[in-house]
């Protein structure tokens, strides 16, 4: 007899035919939404749980999306201003997922990234979903479960 999170890893693992279809539809709508979007529930509740992540207040979750393809962009010849080139997206010693965190951390810089995992693929892009804490928040200081750094705290 196998647990609810075990059954939703295993979904998400072997992703019957339903599920990609429904996934092919989200995709269609989250490509026309802006790179990082704060949702309500994480899609992957497993993988969200297994970070740490709480349904109560003091939790975000936020799904990013951020361009496949190498660091290596080929610079454009004709003039352009320096931010619109495009070089600098990817780094070299950097995942995706790693660039995910990384885009969070600057839009929301008083929340406290627990972790990500990925959601969604296409062509494309890529989608994380990245689960936040506000280390400030009554009901996260409460919490004796949850392991902060002590320079948050």
């Amino acid at each position: 007899m196998t647990g609810v999170y075990a059954r939703l890893s295993k979904l998400w693992r072997e992703k019957p035919e339903e599920l990609k279809q429904l996934m092919k539809k989200r995709v269609i709508e989250w490509r026309r939404q802006p790179a990082i979007v704060r949702v309500d529930k994480p899609l992957r509740l497993d993988r969200a749980r297994s970070l740490g992540y709480r349904d109560k207040q003091g939790y975000v979750v936020v799904r990013v999306r951020v361009r496949k393809g190498g660091f290596a962009r080929p610079r454009p010849r004709s003039g352009r201003r320096p931010k619109a080139l495009g070089v600098v997206k990817h780094k070299v010693n950097v995942s995706m997922k790693e660039e995910a965190l990384n885009r969070v951390r600057k839009r929301y810089p008083n929340l406290y990234p627990l972790g990500a995992y990925w959601v969604a693929s296409d062509g494309l892009y890529k989608w994380y979903e990245v689960i936040l804490v506000d280390p400030h928040h009554p009901s996260v200081i409460a919490d004796r479960n949850l392991s902060l750094p002590a320079k948050i705290r």
